[in-house]
């Protein structure tokens, strides 16, 4: 089954920005501050937050209006702003849940185990009324599929500027029922240590109560954050750093940033944004993880750096057979995905993209009496040309921008100016990531995949050739 695909409106500005070099250039962090969106987004507003928040890699905090209505922040909450635990418990106490022991390390994290959420729940309330004892475990769950676990029970709405979400659109049309939005739930003083998120993805959270502490470091600084070792510093307010033989860069950070995330609040955490939070008031927070157009150079860059990290650790065999091969199960195995997967994250997004363009150039055509002249391609400019400067050809006899926000790639509804935009935004990016992973030589390796990635480049460029030509075709006058 295909996975749905939110595509809001893009101002065609966005098109400008058709290169990986031209979107690291955007990426500044020599004045960092974290805004507040003190309104509520609404769906006219997307393009403008994708250009200045999720191009420029920038963190802000959204209002609590934009989770006013959830279902979560009514059913899970009190009038007095605590959780409801009898809520809680009588609707999904029977769920399997992961839980975090935040008193302990192992491994540089903290040890994790299932439990009954009605045990966690006992727990929370026995811990609560200790008075948060310091003798006793700090327990936080983390990182459960809640909305895999209860489908049937809408809790949110994803906000409109975090719906372009390629990560949650892969994992949802594999058949292992996985994806990255979680619940997290902790009484105060649970935290989450020194890290930056998977696949150095975006993401977003949304406190649903309680009250957290972020502390970011911008990308970069984390070189100055490890020890002589080369490993990331654990607690990020240890005493430890002020070691400098074992902290010898410590003295080089230059930007740590501290926020106060209230009650109904969401959060975005760009790409690479090192962090560590911690929960100041018993807390429930609804998560997302997430990739699109803008961050996923970041993501492929990130699975390269594992892949050297892990051949050097295992160079000592790399005359056996199949090594490359090897590198990669490792690499699947520590990071999450290897060259192959994502080279087929790559073909979900652009299939479903090409479907939806495709579509909606017959039912432009239909619009138009007899079939259009042939033209000489020879003569017909590049698509962005076209798209920058003709594209309202394409979108004729459409509505308003916020009269279709979701389509699915089979879905017979005709796209707006913007979302057109978006697509080729969209299509524009998987080919810079495809174009480098053929100069990436162990990918070339692979079997297969260069053939797969060198299609997929002359399907999308067929695509923007014959959107060229239509334009050409249906306006010869202009």
């Amino acid at each position: 089954m295909a996975a749905s695909m939110n595509v809001y409106t893009l101002e065609k500005s966005v098109l400008n920005v058709d290169c990986i070099d031209k979107k690291k250039a955007l990426r500044s962090f020599s004045h960092v501050k974290i805004d507040r969106v003190s309104h509520f987004i609404p769906p006219d507003s997307y393009s403008e937050f994708f250009e200045n928040c999720l191009l420029r890699n920038q963190p802000c905090i959204l209002s609590s209006l934009n989770t006013a209505a959830w279902k979560s922040r009514k059913d899970w909450t009190c009038p007095n702003g605590k959780p409801n635990f009898e809520f809680l418990r009588e609707t999904f106490g029977h769920a399997v849940v992961p839980v975090a022991n935040c008193k302990r390390e192992k491994y540089s994290s903290q040890p994790k185990e299932n439990k009954s959420f009605s045990d966690f729940l006992d727990y929370w309330q026995n811990y609560i009324e200790s008075d948060y004892s310091e003798n006793l475990d700090s327990f936080y769950l983390k990182d459960w599929h809640f909305s895999r676990d209860f489908p049937n029970y809408k809790a949110y709405e994803t906000p409109c500027v975090f719906t372009s979400d390629w990560l949650n659109e892969f994992w949802d049309s594999k058949a292992d029922n996985d994806d990255y939005r979680f619940v997290y739930m902790g009484p105060k003083g649970s935290w989450t240590p020194f890290h930056a998120d998977v696949f150095r993805s975006f993401s977003w959270s949304a406190n649903i109560c309680g009250r957290k502490k972020w502390i970011f470091y911008p990308p970069g600084e984390e070189e100055n954050l490890c020890n002589k070792y080369g490993h990331l510093v654990y607690n990020i307010d240890s005493a430890e750093l002020s070691d400098a033989k074992l902290y010898p860069n410590y003295s080089k950070v230059k930007s740590r940033l501290e926020v106060i995330q209230e009650a109904g609040e969401i959060i975005y955490v760009p790409s690479g944004w090192h962090h560590q939070v911690h929960n100041l008031e018993d807390t429930i927070s609804i998560n997302h993880n997430w990739l699109n157009g803008c961050n996923v150079d970041i993501c492929w860059q990130y699975i390269k750096n594992n892949l050297l990290q892990v051949q050097h650790e295992i160079a000592d065999c790399r005359e056996m057979e199949g090594w490359d091969d090897q590198c990669q199960l490792i690499l699947n195995a520590t990071v999450g995905i290897d060259y192959d997967e994502f080279l087929r994250f790559m073909e979900v997004i652009s299939e479903n993209r090409i479907n939806q363009l495709q579509n909606h150039l017959l039912l432009v055509t239909d619009q138009f009496d007899g079939e259009p002249k042939e033209q000489n391609t020879d003569k017909n400019p590049p698509l962005d040309k076209y798209f920058v400067d003709k594209i309202e050809v394409l979108k004729t006899g459409v509505s308003s921008a916020a009269d279709s926000k979701c389509l699915t790639p089979s879905g017979g509804c005709k796209m707006t100016e913007g979302q057109i935009n978006h697509c080729v935004f969209d299509l524009q990016s998987v080919k810079d990531i495809l174009h480098d992973m053929i100069l990436t030589q162990e990918f070339c390796h692979l079997n297969n995949c260069k053939n797969r990635a060198n299609d997929l480049i002359k399907t999308i460029d067929t695509l923007f050739n014959s959107i060229a030509k239509k334009i050409v075709c249906t306006n010869p006058s202009s």
